[in-house]
């Protein structure tokens, strides 16, 4: 059985490429194959591309505040720590139930995303009909590989994160090699003429930033692994800035060659627009089915991210005796949340029973959990500025207040978007799923809060444990 002491500690496997893999990987996943051929249509080639250069942008103001505060608090738990240095238990607590919501909404969502591009590749066939959810039939044939692979996934993070590491970086080789062949295929068959006209509007391109941010989530991960880590501190925001640019060039390398590939109205058809550009490129099915096998590579390397995000966040709340000791257990011989991991699994292996239709829901849903989380960070940045200045900070942002006030606007504009006087409000079926999650947490807030104060020691030395406790 696995000891439950708030004094274990996880192995320090991870080194800087590792740590810039795991962010980078995480960030890709499986939007850039559906959504790329609207953000061209919505802003053309050029627009598009400023969209997500401003996005980035914007997303480097709250990771800038992340720089700072994840060295100079490097423990397990990132937004948690960071929170509660800051505002206490409750406000650690809400931060942290949020974060945990935002990587497991996405988590949740690869299962049906997997067995959507297999399904692509290869017809499965329908067997065993259990119902229709949103219009889409579910049956028990198409449940089976996300069930396969959600379990891999557990396993394979049971085992450590060094075998998981390994397992991301090899993925990650697949993915990266997959999108340069397709900027090849792009540029010897392509054309200028279908970029054409390279910009639509300003509205347009506007359109296209609102949803910038959901495709830059997972940098965000590096702090929950900052345990694991064996770099030196000061090489932490490398890693974050880095992993920030890799991700806008990946994004703007799919954007320039989708859009030269193909005319608008190929890339405009529904489905995978990636794969319409290819084929309509080469006019041959097998290079469309190599960019599919690409994004199969992109949601394996994003689910593996957010379970290590999630399980690191729900591990670290029950060592601090904010949620149940059963999350605070790690694995006796492998030093790892055993019973996140597992939690965070069923999560992900049951919600393929939604149907493919779900994607949506849980994506958006998720987003909002994200910027929520972002929002706490920023603040959490301006206070402890106010209040820690003696805290060591082996990286200070520079003009630290004006870059906190701005990540924090930035936060709260985005925050906005997902409320019902936003531009990109949740659905019914959405605002369900993040109350459905909230009404949990209350239940598990409330039986954790008699322990708030006889357990303030303990919580502290757990969240504030050193590597070598």
């Amino acid at each position: 059985m696995a000891n439950s002491k708030s004094t274990q500690t996880m192995s320090r496997n991870l080194e800087f490429k590792d740590v810039l893999v795991l962010a980078f990987s995480t960030m890709i996943g499986w939007g850039w194959v559906a959504l790329t051929g609207k953000w061209v249509n919505q802003g053309g080639a050029v627009g598009a591309v400023l969209a997500f250069v401003i996005g980035a942008v914007l997303c480097i103001f709250v990771g800038l505040t992340y720089c700072e505060l994840t060295p100079a608090l490097p423990y397990s738990g990132g937004e948690l720590v960071f929170s509660y240095k800051a505002m206490g238990y409750h406000g650690a607590w809400f931060s942290g139930w949020m974060i945990a919501f935002a990587y497991i909404g996405v988590a949740a969502w690869e299962g049906p995303a997997l067995v959507t591009a297999i399904d692509y590749l290869i017809k499965i066939p329908r067997y065993g009909y259990l119902w229709t959810i949103a219009g889409f039939d579910v049956y028990v044939t198409w449940l089976l590989i996300p069930v396969f692979a959600g379990t891999l996934l557990c396993i394979i993070n049971i085992k450590g994160i060094k075998i998981s590491s390994m397992f991301q970086a090899a993925v990650t080789i697949i993915l990266a090699v997959g999108g340069i062949i397709f900027a090849v295929i792009s540029g010897t068959h392509g054309s200028v003429g279908h970029m054409k006209p390279l910009f639509s509007s300003t509205k347009g391109m506007f359109t296209v930033v609102l949803s910038v941010p959901a495709m830059f989530v997972g940098f965000d991960v590096i702090p929950q692994v900052a345990e694991e880590m064996n770099l030196p501190l000061k090489k932490i925001p490398r890693a974050i800035v880095s992993s920030i640019l890799l991700a806008a060039a990946w994004y703007i390398m799919i954007i320039l060659a989708s859009s030269f590939a193909a005319p608008k109205e190929v890339l405009g058809k529904e489905g995978l627009s990636v794969v319409h550009a290819v084929n309509y490129a080469t006019n041959h099915p097998v290079a469309g089915k190599l960019i599919v096998v690409t994004a199969i590579m992109g949601i394996l390397s994003s689910w593996n991210g957010f379970i290590i995000g999630a399980t690191r966040v729900l591990y670290s709340m029950g060592r601090a005796k904010m949620l149940p000791d059963f999350f605070g257990e790690l694995h006796r011989k492998y030093q790892t949340p055993r019973n996140a991991i597992l939690f965070i699994g069923i999560i992900t292996i049951l919600t393929p029973l939604l149907g493919k239709n779900s994607l949506g829901w849980f994506v958006d849903a998720s987003a909002f959990g994200t910027v929520i989380a972002y929002f706490m960070v920023a603040l959490s940045f301006v206070i402890l500025r106010r209040t820690c200045k003696d805290l060591p900070r082996p990286f200070k942002v520079k003009h630290g207040m004006l870059v906190g006030v701005i990540a924090i606007l930035i936060s709260l504009f985005f925050i906005s978007l997902y409320l019902p006087i936003g531009s990109s409000s949740l659905s019914g079926i959405e605002w369900m799923i993040v109350g459905v999650w909230v009404c949990f947490g209350l239940i598990l807030y409330f039986i954790s809060l008699p322990h708030m104060r006889k357990n303030t020691q303990i919580r502290e030395k757990a969240l504030f444990c050193k590597f070598s406790d």
